[in-house]
């Protein structure tokens, strides 16, 4: 991926939504839209998005018995995303037949079919908070398990926070796609996540893909913010 950044619009307004990745266009890899927008707005305001060139993220979190899952992928292929996320801890299962309607729809409608990448443990949960909704023992050993499970059952890749990449490339190997939430700039703020690194560190570990959110969206200048980070990385 020639830019690996990601801009999580936080909004539920297609206009502002639109507006932000019109400004952005060019100057980061792609746009995540996540289920807060995609509630408010439906398959239009992904198409609101994607319309304008941009390569969409759509970063729904299925998580449920394997044949809803699985007829979810098929609707989320119609809407043409290059990446989208299911849970791993939904099990083999459920991300086998995720993986499988995803690659069969896509053949259907004779269309690239996404990724389908498997979140692991949510950055927003430091250990404690890991530990108590049943993560047991340390949290890079949660994700790991996960993460062999996901590339078991055919997913294209996990997502982890910076702090696991290392640790899950040398398990996984080369070619898995490993999607990092939790990046800040040293100059932004860490806000909710709490296992996070900066755009270059994150890199240099071995991150594919690099979600960031604040600090670009809600900067002065998103434009100039962006342009920042892609600095960084080079």
């Amino acid at each position: 991926m020639n830019n690996p950044i990601f801009v999580a619009l936080d909004t539920t307004e297609p206009a502002r939504a639109a507006a932000l990745a019109a400004n952005l266009k060019g100057l980061v890899g792609g746009i995540k839209l996540g289920l807060e927008y995609f509630n408010a707005t439906g398959p239009a305001g992904i198409e609101a998005v994607a319309g304008l060139g941009m390569p969409v993220f759509l970063d729904l979190k299925l998580h449920d018995i394997p044949n809803t899952v699985a007829g979810g992928m098929r609707g989320v292929v119609r809407l043409r995303p290059v990446l989208t996320t299911i849970h791993a801890s939904g099990g083999g299962t459920m991300m086998k037949a995720a993986a499988e309607a995803a690659r069969d729809e896509a053949a259907r409608l004779g269309v690239a079919p996404p990724k389908v990448v498997a979140v692991t443990v949510l950055t927003s949960l430091d250990q404690a908070a890991a530990e108590s909704v049943g993560f047991g023992g340390p949290v890079i050993d949660q994700v790991k398990r996960l993460a062999a499970l996901a590339q078991a059952s055919g997913l294209d890749g996990i997502v982890c926070s910076p702090h696991e990449v290392e640790a899950v490339r040398a398990l996984t190997g080369p070619g898995f796609t490993l999607v990092v939430p939790g990046i800040r700039p040293a100059w932004a703020e860490a806000g909710d996540q709490k296992r996070v690194l900066t755009p270059r560190e994150a890199r240099d570990k071995g991150a594919d893909v690099l979600v960031i959110g604040r600090p670009i969206t809600g900067a002065a200048d998103p434009a100039e913010a962006a342009r920042r980070i892609a600095a960084e990385l080079v």
